[in-house]
């Protein structure tokens, strides 16, 4: 597979299916950021981790193709004629959010009681982790709008918020594995 096609050189990319886009569309806007968080993810996967939390993020980031793939792929064309799916990948499902909420139940178990905002920061492998979480609540936001014109499997969006989610605890626990100190955000009093 060659990996350039200078197709792409007039600021255009396909969709699977074959229709073609502005490389600015919000769907690739959408997509794009989901394998921008893909990217964090491996960083913060590279640190020096529990294997647990490793394979949970080696997971994520398979269930993030997914969710590219989702994106990328235009609506009108997802079924072909004979009424099968033009992609033979697997969905997101509830049981990948289950997964995540389960993840966020067991570290929690192990956390202080979380009174205030927390300042991002601390050890580098928390910040990687914060930086993922804020890339996650773009592509959230990306989606979204994206679904306000152009019709998602409403699950997409749910895996992304709760994957959000996880991502805040999880630097919660490398916080506390690390030794790092979480900072409180404490609103200063006005006069």
């Amino acid at each position: 597979m060659k990996i350039y096609t200078k197709t792409g050189d007039n600021g255009t990319t396909a969709l699977f299916g074959g229709t073609r886009v502005a490389k600015h569309h919000i769907r690739i806007e959408s997509y794009g950021t989901i394998d921008e968080l893909n990217s964090w993810l491996g960083l913060i996967r590279d640190q020096e981790i529990d294997p647990n939390a490793s394979n949970t993020i080696a997971t994520i980031q398979d269930k993030l193709f997914t969710v590219g793939a989702i994106l990328a792929t235009d609506p009108e064309k997802a079924i072909l004629k004979n009424g099968k799916e033009r992609l033979n990948i697997p969905k997101i499902s509830t049981a990948d959010i289950e997964i995540l909420e389960k993840e966020m139940d067991q570290m929690n178990e192990d956390l202080p009681e979380m009174t205030h905002f927390i300042l991002p920061g601390g050890h580098t492998t928390v910040s990687y982790c914060h930086i993922a979480r804020t890339v996650c609540r773009r592509s959230e936001r990306l989606i979204s709008h994206l679904n306000a014109s152009e019709p998602i499997d409403e699950i997409v969006l749910m895996y992304v918020n709760r994957l959000s989610d996880y991502l805040f605890v999880l630097a919660r626990k490398l916080s506390k594995e690390l030794k790092a100190k979480e900072i409180k955000w404490i609103p200063e009093k006005k006069d």
